[in-house]
């Protein structure tokens, strides 16, 4: 466990969610629609606050149903990067971000930048219990 509470499981489903907001924030953008970043009723210094409300939204899944969603999740992640070109992802801002970050940067931090720090969280709860 982590040193606010926080578990490993509530990590990979955290980490599984925050593939789905990318991939929602590209789909609405794509079509017109508005983008809530992180989501709707949140913004980005209410990060806090949107991890502790997801924490509690995922309260009750447990360690298989979480692995399996972030299997999915990364599925998902890969097969839309998969069918993306190299100007697709990286030619200029995603649409409806309002930033500079294109869509293959929001893909990055959803994805890969957030595995490599759930690997770096994990290693450090596993060495607290040791």
């Amino acid at each position: 466990m982590g040193a606010d509470g926080t578990s490993i499981r509530d990590v990979i489903g955290h980490r599984a969610h925050w593939i789905d907001l990318f991939l929602g924030w590209y789909s609405d953008g794509s079509a017109g629609k508005e983008v809530f970043f992180p989501a709707k009723g949140y913004k980005w210094n209410d990060l806090k606050r949107y991890n502790a409300d997801l924490r509690k939204r995922q309260a009750d899944l447990d360690w298989d149903a979480a692995r399996a969603l972030l299997d999915d999740r990364n599925d998902a992640l890969v097969a839309f990067l998969t069918a993306k070109s190299d100007a697709d992802l990286y030619s200029g801002p995603m649409q409806g971000a309002e930033n500079t970050w294109t869509s293959g940067r929001w893909a990055e931090a959803s994805g890969p930048s957030h595995y490599r720090s759930a690997a770096k969280f994990i290693r450090a709860v596993l060495r607290s219990n040791t």
